[in-house]
């Protein structure tokens, strides 16, 4: 079955989750994906082991399977020289350094534009490409602090928290593949190549546009969620059950009845101060709290079948064994099996995207650094005594 992104190629040398997830997506998508990383070191993620104990590294297994690994100093002359070879048959260029580093080294888009017209060069940054933090080198909880996004979560007065996940560096991976994407069909209609550039920051700001665009409407910053959402006042949060915790996504104003007599606690139904999303933090407050005991007398499973009876949209709340464990991750091809670089069959991160006529096929394989750099080399032209000087020198 033919790949939506077949015979596209990319050339990625980005480090740890931005750039080399959106990467892994294109080779999920059918894309030639090579691997440039920094000889004898490789990217930063070859470095987070699962535990003193276990040297595995699910950082770059999840943000780089299914690409070929090539080692190559950009840094040296000869290594650039190398890398623009390739940029002439390449498609498209990942990286995420600081910004201005590509620059430095010769290889930033206008240099490449000029030896490629059509190269697509997409560039992630923490902060953003321009401004007084431009510069400034972070990673995914700069971009969670920068952003704002920390700032919403948990209790006023209580200390701040991150998210528990790299979620600034995978929203903002998303970005630059959703750049990406639109490039390729931009350059299918004019032949142009273009510069692509995402950061953590503006990620974190988009992925909390609504809540940006309430405080440019109003001036007022929304605060902590408190088991809640600081701008979604009603039903709408999460409780603790016998055994667990559940979330409650709103009540519809034809379950309202049903809810509340489910509740023990009928009256609530015809409380004006508990219709829609607009309760004060006060009134909010002491729904919760006649709320709360109530949750605790049944299970999460009791609850869901309770809620799902009534047509009230809600979750369980999930560990990460709990969501391996569900059958609709499986079936929908979140969690999926794949055979890895050892012929073995493992369990993997899947896909979140379907498409019905180039199916993606996420890959368990994940190359040895510079697995591939040797045949890459001869690809180029190179022959063995010439590739073996630049690993003598450290080129490669």
């Amino acid at each position: 079955m033919s790949k939506a992104l077949e015979g596209i190629k990319v050339l990625d040398v980005g480090q740890l989750v931005q750039g080399p997830q959106a990467g892994a997506t294109l080779a999920d998508m059918g894309a030639e994906v090579i691997k440039i990383e920094l000889p004898m070191i490789g990217d930063l993620s070859r470095w987070i082991h699962c535990s003193q104990e276990d040297t595995r590294n699910a950082y770059y297994v999840a943000c780089n399977r299914g690409k070929q690994c090539m080692t190559l100093d950009l840094r040296t002359p000869e290594g650039a020289v190398i890398f623009k070879q390739m940029v002439l048959s390449s498609d498209i260029i990942i990286s995420n350094f600081k910004p201005g580093t590509m620059e430095e080294w010769g290889l930033g888009f206008e240099d490449m534009q000029e030896l490629n017209a059509g190269i697509i060069w997409a560039a992630g940054s923490t902060f953003g490409p321009d401004g007084p933090d431009a510069e400034q080198e972070g990673a995914d909880l700069a971009g969670q602090c920068a952003g704002g996004l920390i700032s919403t979560i948990g209790y006023e007065g209580s200390p701040y928290s991150p998210v528990g996940v790299t979620i600034a560096d995978h929203i903002g991976s998303q970005n630059l593949l959703s750049g990406i994407l639109a490039a390729l069909f931009y350059r299918e209609k004019s032949g142009q190549g273009q510069k692509i550039e995402g950061s953590l920051l503006g990620g974190q700001i988009w992925a909390q546009a609504s809540e940006y665009t309430h405080y440019l409407m109003t001036n007022e910053v929304p605060g902590r969620g408190h088991f809640s959402h600081p701008l979604l006042r009603g039903v709408y949060g999460i409780f603790e059950t016998d055994d667990g915790w559940i979330g409650i996504i709103g009540v519809p104003p034809d379950s309202r009845d049903a809810f509340f007599i489910a509740m023990g606690q009928p009256e609530l139904a015809l409380d004006n101060r508990f219709l829609g999303l607009l309760a004060s933090r006060e009134d909010l407050n002491e729904l919760f709290e006649r709320l709360n005991p109530v949750f605790r007398e049944k299970t999460t499973e009791q609850w869901c079948s309770i809620l799902r009876d009534m047509g009230v949209r809600y979750a369980p709340v999930r560990d990460y064994a709990d969501t391996v464990a569900d059958p609709g991750a499986w079936i929908n091809g979140y969690f999926q099996e794949a055979v890895d670089e050892r012929g073995e069959t493992v369990p993997i991160v899947g896909t979140p995207i379907r498409m019905s006529a180039t199916p993606l096929t996420p890959s368990a394989k994940v190359a040895a650094l510079g697995q591939h750099t040797d045949e890459l080399l001869k690809a180029q032209g190179y022959t063995a005594e010439h590739i073996l000087d630049l690993r003598s020198r450290n080129v490669i």
